[in-house]
């Protein structure tokens, strides 16, 4: 097999059609191929390669729970920072190491502004306390760099005083000012149940799981509470987690869209190596273009539904599976 150089990342951001797409993951595949040991490894036990793969249905996708046992890095790369997973207590953590910082924030930062316009525009609180107890987490990092660049001067972390910062959100979305409220669903319950509010310039987003706080419970329902706690139509939800680069977002009804260089794929929950039409239920996988330097195509312990436009649903989780921090609803 000829040398394959890799890419410029910042093509990724440049896709504008499904050709630049298909090409960019055949692309990206050979790279990985050759210069991705357990992604190699695991491909050729399947039988795949870059000569033998023409469409981005045959690229095998690595099961994420070698990011638990793997270092999943490229060949002599090394990383500026390694983000973890939360996980339960005794579980093993998934490490994803990160060989450049700067694509992991083009990349949030990108997406973030094509769903919502430049982090500046809004007021930017996070309550994420499960999150800023550990350290590791790609969540933080992205929500520390929307909180520098929208420069308001109430933008911040919410300490642990709920009462005191529920009268300072109603006052600041009183005054007008848009705000982003980001949040882990189980403090999210906590502010809407004990401390009610009546918003209306706030965006609500929850990013999912009750990291073993509450019972888990379905997107419905999660959604109901909070927006009659709240005082909003609807709530908003980010889709990401440790092993990727890119988030996926929702901005109501727990329908999510992908930025251009994210996919979501459903593959057969009884033949993992087959893919599904729309809204029948699978296994997610994801392509994740932004992941060039660790490995960009990924099968979830997700389940979820495909729907029309690109859009996809997240329904839960497979059976047996350990419980870890990336939006996680059971059913």
């Amino acid at each position: 097999m000829s040398i394959v150089f890799p890419m410029h990342p910042e093509q990724i951001f440049q896709i504008e059609n499904e050709a630049d797409f298909q090409a960019l993951c055949l692309k990206t595949f050979q790279n990985q191929y050759q210069h991705l040991a357990p992604y190699r490894e695991f491909c050729d036990y399947l039988g795949r390669n870059p000569s033998n793969t023409e469409r981005i249905e045959n690229i095998p996708f690595l099961p994420i729970e070698f990011f638990k046992t793997h270092s999943i890095i490229q060949n002599g790369l090394r990383p500026e920072t390694v983000f973890t997973s939360s996980g339960t207590t005794g579980s093993k953590l998934s490490r994803h190491p990160v060989a450049d910082l700067q694509l992991y924030r083009e990349s949030f930062l990108k997406a973030f502004e094509l769903f919502y316009g430049p982090a500046q525009n809004f007021c930017v609180l996070a309550l994420l306390p499960s999150y800023q107890e550990r350290p590791g987490s790609s969540l933080i990092y992205m929500v520390s760099e929307l909180i520098r660049r929208s420069g308001h001067p109430q933008s911040g972390f919410v300490k642990t005083d709920l009462k005191a910062f529920a009268r300072e959100l109603q006052k600041i979305d009183d005054q007008g000012s848009p705000v982003l409220l980001i949040g882990v669903s189980f403090a999210l319950l906590d502010l809407a149940q004990n401390h009610p509010l009546s918003l209306k310039n706030t965006i609500a987003m929850e990013t999912g799981g009750m990291k073993g706080r509450r019972k888990e419970m379905v997107r419905e329902e999660l959604h109901k509470i909070l927006c009659r706690g709240l005082g909003l139509p609807k709530i908003h939800s980010e889709y990401g987690m440790t092993e990727l680069l890119s988030q996926a977002y929702s901005k109501g009804n727990g329908l999510f869209q992908s930025p251009p260089w994210m996919r979501v794929l459903l593959r057969d929950t009884e033949d993992p190596l087959s893919f599904l039409e729309p809204e029948r239920t699978g296994g997610i996988n994801i392509i994740d273009l932004a992941n060039q330097y660790s490995c960009s195509f990924l099968a979830t312990q997700d389940l979820g539904r495909l729907k029309p436009k690109g859009q996809f649903e997240v329904l839960g989780r497979f059976d047996h599976s350990d419980i870890r921090g990336c939006n996680l609803m059971a059913l």
